[in-house]
């Protein structure tokens, strides 16, 4: 077992709570990496889907991802969060097409494909140092987690980022059709036969709903510094 030179920061939660920005905020703050799982999914949703597959056809999914070189790396002048590589491409942009989001819950369910990613996924932060966000890090992928965190907020809050988001962007966007989306994705996660989204029993659960996101990053990174006191680490 490789020996981790930092701590393992697990988080998970619906969609929209902001996982991403609180984790980047977190993993810079302490100098670690930081990543979202949940773009390996859109990735490999993206390739199958260039590549004409069946998102249906399990095994000719999960046999795409092992054909597949994987590769995480930094893009941001930080160098905080690594981004997904297949095949030598960044995949980025390509991961946020539309076509992608709406077919990425099917792949995400695919039972041989969630063991498979899952476990580059423990082979990426093995080493510590790493803040990592998904759906099934704290219950599965690391439930040997340092620290947990499982982070909430409303569907309507969420629907209102997303929306203020959109518009600050330019883009057409209608709050009505981004809360039905926001609400069938929760139940695809809750539902999913394998792996579902639940909070862990040992997580700090934090609810976003009325908090910036760097008053969430605050609170997490409050429970980081009591739990190195509490082991000795702290000054």
């Amino acid at each position: 077992m490789t020996r981790r030179k930092g701590l393992v920061i697990a988080m998970d939660g619906p969609a929209g709570v902001g996982k991403s920005t609180v984790g980047g905020l977190v993993a810079k703050s302490l100098g670690y990496k930081f990543i979202n799982t949940g773009e390996m999914y859109r990735a490999l949703t993206w390739k199958a889907l260039e590549d004409g597959l069946d998102l249906n056809d399990n095994e000719a999914v999960l046999l795409l991802a092992k054909s597949l070189d994987w590769e995480f790396k930094p893009v941001d002048d930080a160098g905080t969060t690594l981004k997904t590589f297949i095949n030598g491409t960044g995949v980025t942009q390509q991961i946020r097409e539309e076509r992608v989001s709406v077919n990425s819950s099917l792949v995400a369910g695919n039972p041989g494909v969630r063991r498979f990613l899952s476990k580059l996924q423990r082979d990426l932060g093995e080493g510590g140092s790493i803040v990592m966000e998904g759906r099934d890090i704290t219950t599965n992928v690391f439930p040997d987690a340092d620290v947990k965190i499982y982070l909430d907020a409303s569907p309507e809050e969420r629907a209102d980022r997303r929306y203020r988001q959109l518009k600050a962007a330019g883009q057409e966007a209608d709050r009505d059709k981004i809360l039905a989306a926001i609400l069938k994705r929760d139940l695809n996660d809750l539902k999913r036969e394998i792996n579902p989204l639940k909070q862990a029993p040992d997580a700090l659960v934090i609810d976003s709903t009325k908090l910036t996101m760097h008053q969430v990053a605050d609170k997490i990174l409050r429970r980081i510094r009591k739990g190195a006191k509490a082991n000795g680490r702290g000054k």
